[in-house]
């Protein structure tokens, strides 16, 4: 152990680490350290210990005063051949960070909060009201997973009862845990801002975003007011593509499905029925309608 001294002693005044013999207490006896010899004791000699001391004390020093370069980033010790080094492995925390933030980036909200980002399903409170609608949320999950193509639902009710908050629930565990593009949508305000698109001629890019996202949540339809061109060639022309394609939809709404529909007969200046049941029949093959009650907790936790 001498040689290893003297070699402490050099790496302290090359580095202006402090006192050799602190150094070679606090490193060199660390438990993870010790650990790591130990489980490796038979590869291990006193002159790989020797030549790895500035290495050791790296992994020491980042492990208890992390550089904040390497923050997120955890020291472990290996064996490289005849040196032990350290490499850096991300934590846990970052790990969970970086997948947040890369949900974040697959999960488009459109005319919606951003605080709808950091709905977690597992959070939401299962009452009798909503037992229904998140029993088939996580059957719909399950199933994704296998099978992309999988029939979305249609979750109708009263305001506030909590019908966007599962719907971000689902659309947060879609975008963290399947990779996949996920865009939500508030109707009303998408509808109304179409006119926006006409001078940069971005609706069509628009609309084919829509049309192929991997899954589509559509907020609060129904309480759009709609004009023929809206509600055929551009509502029409998306639930087309997504129902040709079998690509999950979700919807919520103040209205039923069959509310929807009269709805939909009625344009600023038309009454079409006949419009209104084919835009229906892309609904309904699309979704299942569920009926969500309780409530109104807009003012109070979710």
């Amino acid at each position: 152990m001498e040689a290893i001294g003297d070699l402490l002693k050099k790496i302290v005044k090359e580095r202006n680490l402090g006192n050799e013999k602190e150094l070679l207490k606090t490193a060199l006896h660390d438990p993870d350290v010790q650990a790591f010899l130990q489980a490796n004791r038979e590869k291990i000699d006193k002159a790989m210990i020797r030549n790895s001391m500035a290495n050791i004390y790296e992994y020491y020093a980042q492990k208890h005063s992390q550089n904040q370069v390497l923050a997120g980033y955890a020291p472990q010790l290996f064996l490289n051949g005849k040196v032990i080094d350290v490499l850096y492995k991300p934590t846990e925390a970052k790990i969970v960070a970086d997948q947040q933030r890369a949900a974040k980036r697959r999960l488009h909200l459109i005319d919606l909060p951003a605080k709808l980002h950091d709905v977690n399903l597992s959070d939401i409170e299962v009452t009798n009201d909503r037992q229904q609608a998140l029993t088939l949320i996580y059957d719909f999950l399950k199933k994704y997973k296998a099978d992309p193509h999988q029939q979305g639902l249609y979750l109708s009710g009263d305001f506030g009862i909590g019908k966007t908050y599962m719907l971000a629930g689902l659309a947060n565990y879609v975008a963290t845990n399947f990779d996949r593009n996920v865009v939500f949508l508030h109707v009303p305000t998408f509808i109304a801002g179409l006119s926006s698109h006409f001078g940069d001629n971005s609706l069509q890019d628009e609309i084919r975003n829509l049309a192929e996202c991997d899954v589509l949540i559509l907020d609060d339809i129904g309480a759009e007011t709609l004009s023929q061109w809206s509600r055929d060639d551009v509502l029409g022309v998306i639930l087309q593509a997504r129902m040709d394609n079998v690509l999950p939809t979700f919807f919520s709404s103040n209205l039923d499905m069959e509310a929807l529909e009269s709805h939909f007969e009625e344009t600023r200046n038309a009454t079409d029925p006949v419009k209104a049941k084919r835009l229906m029949q892309r609904v309904r093959f699309l979704a299942k309608e569920v009926v969500v009650s309780g409530p109104d907790r807009r003012n109070f936790s979710h």
